[in-house]
């Protein structure tokens, strides 16, 4: 199992892990630390020299409650960070967005992947995306970013994750996309309760029944202070322990803020993996 894009390949039957970069001035944890130029760089400098295979590059938040970005902020915030560690850095990049003018000049600019909450579903996503030829991730998500964790229900929390997923599996291949370039990730914290959550932690192998990687972003998600009773930064613990069993259950590519430590419990369930 493999992805690839301009020229590069990467082997998903081994544990990678994407770090995240919000160049935004109002992400939940880490607002406003790399929001210039330079600051991203060196994160994600920091982020390859510790192993970090992929850098996901988000210019508008989407935790609980976020006010919606314009176009033009985005654009701003997001491409000169791509351009600048294409410039000078080989390693996989992914655009966070769900903005199709954003994902059209984030992949002209250098980036290898489209991560979006929305799954293609804004106007003009599911074109821009075929169009581009890069790999794409899907999530689940119940409801938009700004009420979803208002009330949310589900009658088989599992079942209904996967049918989304199907749908939009669907989707993309019928504009062409290639099934062998789609992620799926089911959306840890976008409209789910605390059970949910666990709930789909617990369950995570049943999303390998599609044939195609997993991607599992908990880090210092709302499932975790909240559970704690601790602030997002405090939860780095937590995030590494979700790390870990997320890679346990077979998920390929973990997405996180605490690189270092998560590479370290990879590299540890890789051993332990590979040793079954």
């Amino acid at each position: 199992m493999k992805i690839t894009a301009n020229n590069k390949s990467l082997d998903l039957t081994q544990v990678h892990v994407m770090g995240i970069l919000n160049v935004t001035p109002d992400s939940f944890s880490d607002g406003g630390k790399f929001n210039t130029i330079e600051n991203a760089l060196q994160q994600a400098e920091k982020m390859i020299a510790a192993g970090v295979s992929i850098i996901d590059i988000g210019g508008e938040s989407t935790r609980p409650g976020a006010p919606d970005v314009s176009l033009q902020d985005e654009l701003e915030r997001v491409i000169p960070v791509i351009k600048a560690i294409r410039q000078q850095h080989d390693v996989w990049i992914s655009i966070d967005t769900s903005k199709a003018e954003v994902m059209r000049q984030a992949v002209e600019a250098g980036a290898d992947l489209i991560n979006d909450v929305r799954s293609l579903r804004e106007p003009g996503a599911l074109e821009v995306a075929a169009q581009a030829g890069v790999p794409i991730c899907l999530m689940h998500m119940q409801g938009q970013p700004r009420t979803m964790q208002s009330n949310p229900h589900y009658d088989d929390l599992m079942q209904e994750v996967s049918d989304f997923l199907q749908e939009r599996i669907t989707a993309c291949e019928e504009v062409g996309i290639k099934r062998e370039q789609l992620i799926l990730d089911p959306g840890f914290g976008f409209g789910k309760t605390l059970q949910h959550n666990y709930q789909m932690l617990a369950n995570l192998e049943a999303f390998h029944q599609f044939g195609l990687p997993v991607l599992a972003g908990m880090s210092r998600k709302s499932m975790l202070f909240k559970l704690l009773d601790k602030t997002p930064a405090e939860c780095v613990a937590a995030s590494v322990s979700c790390a870990t069993i997320a890679a346990m259950k077979g998920a390929q590519i973990i997405r996180v803020h605490d690189f270092e430590q998560t590479l370290d419990a990879v590299k540890v369930v890789s051993a332990t993996l590979n040793n079954q």
